[in-house]
């Protein structure tokens, strides 16, 4: 892909990541082929399909517990890379050799699935959130990580609601 289309392609995922209704941190993932330069899927964080919550409304369950960024990733809403992948399994979208763009460094449980998708490149946008994360595993089984600028998020670090 050209560096002009990676450029447009991360305003898109940043703009997509507009459409969480996490109170914590929103985030925005794209999936795409590489050779014909098209979006494949999208996906961002936040709550079941069809609406239902997995915090706790205007307050995110894991700071109201202290969950520390990176562990106990069970609590909270779905992550966009999570939220992409599922996208693309329930409309028979094949992941296999596509690439990922993601507002932030995936987690743990995320990198799992991203490699166990088949998807063999993500592209982490810079100044998205950087807590602990799965870049290692991703690098660790033979997915390629490359972290690229985009424009600054001005979500960082506050509710998607006050931007």
């Amino acid at each position: 892909m050209k560096d002009k289309h990676i450029r447009i392609r991360i305003q898109q995922c940043l703009a997509l990541a507009e459409a969480s209704n996490c109170v914590r941190r929103c985030f925005g993932a794209l999936l795409l082929d590489p050779e014909r330069n098209v979006i494949l899927m999208d996906g961002y964080n936040g709550g079941p399909r069809g609406g239902g919550q997995l915090c706790g409304g205007a307050t995110c369950v894991r700071d109201e517990l202290g969950i520390e960024s990176g562990t106990r990733m069970e609590i909270g809403c779905h992550h966009a890379e999570m939220n992409v992948i599922c996208n693309a399994a329930a409309s028979g979208v094949a992941t296999r050799g596509a690439w990922l763009i993601v507002t932030g460094e995936p987690c743990v449980l995320c990198a799992k699935l991203i490699h166990h998708a088949g998807i063999t490149r993500v592209l982490v946008v810079r100044g998205g959130y950087l807590g602990a994360n799965g870049v290692g595993y991703l690098q660790a089984h033979g997915v390629g990580v490359d972290w690229v600028d985009g424009p600054p998020d001005p979500r960082a670090g506050a509710p998607c609601d006050e931007v």
